[in-house]
């Protein structure tokens, strides 16, 4: 059935995204609580009629990005050089000093998180790492794989990253990370404010940093039309690191959280972003 919805061409696609919005914000109303508890904590001065609009925007988004995920399986190279740019792939160059240094990659599920990936390897034509969290389906998580991998990237389990990040720490390539998901309890983590609470962050990509002395730049998908993403690069980090300090959680969550501001409606509302925080 996937691979049948992937040669439907795109502009189909995104007419059974606005079918499948309406079905999922009227009719099954998925998740419909989580994104409106999510919304209001984040955007307490906003009238009940203006969350309601980002709601709505917010399920278009989803669907359209859910279509996008369908279609990368069959989506030609061209079309993703095309459908994906990089404004600023000169700050790589110079933050891996020539090529010769590996990245971590922070970014955050804004966009399309996926189609970043494809982006990003055809642009620059490096080697990317994506670390990842598998799904419990595993049909479902091999396909996932597949189509990750599809222009060569080699997605990494988030349980083998740091082992295998640390091996191949000779190896230039970039570390992708996805780290704004609530960490588990058992993971390393510090509190910080986030849209008016204290939540906790996972801080393994600044271990992981300060081990390697690699840079850390944060990745920020901008929408710029339906189906057409442009990738910005803004510098985190770079070493030499001063190892009693978490600047590089503290300087990616403000990124996170002002590149969410700029473009709300394009952030994965719902998940349960705030299940362990506290107010301030």
């Amino acid at each position: 059935m996937y691979s049948g919805l992937a040669l439907i061409p795109l502009r189909v696609l995104y007419f059974f995204s606005i079918i499948g919005s309406f079905f999922l914000y009227y009719i099954a109303r998925y998740r419909r609580s989580i994104v409106r508890e999510n919304l209001t904590n984040a955007f307490p001065e906003l009238s009940i009629t203006e969350i309601k609009d980002l709601e709505k925007d917010f399920y278009k988004h989803l669907c359209r990005v859910a279509m996008e995920v369908v279609k990368a399986k069959r989506l030609p190279k061209s079309e993703f050089i095309d459908r994906v740019k990089v404004r600023n792939p000169e700050l790589i160059k110079e933050i891996s000093e020539n090529y010769t240094r590996s990245v971590i990659v922070l970014t955050i599920h804004q966009g399309n998180w996926e189609w970043m990936l494809h982006g990003v390897t055809l642009a620059l034509g490096i080697p990317i790492d994506g670390v990842y969290k598998p799904l419990k389906n595993k049909p479902a998580d091999d396909l996932a794989y597949t189509i990750r991998s599809r222009f060569g990237a080699r997605p990494l389990k988030v349980d083998d990253s740091t082992k295998d990040i640390i091996k191949r720490r000779k190896e230039f390539r970039l570390f992708a990370m996805v780290a704004e998901q609530s960490p588990s309890k058992k993971s390393r983590s510090i509190w910080l404010p986030f849209f008016n609470r204290e939540v906790p962050f996972y801080i393994g990509s600044e271990v992981i940093a300060k081990m390697t002395n690699f840079a850390v730049v944060f990745a920020q998908c901008h929408k710029k039309d339906v189906g057409y993403y442009e990738i910005e690069f803004l510098e985190i980090a770079r070493p030499p690191y001063d190892k009693s300090s978490n600047f590089i959680t503290k300087e990616y969550v403000r990124l996170a959280e002002r590149a969410i501001l700029n473009d709300p409606s394009s952030w994965l509302w719902s998940n349960r972003r705030w299940k362990h925080a506290k107010l301030q």
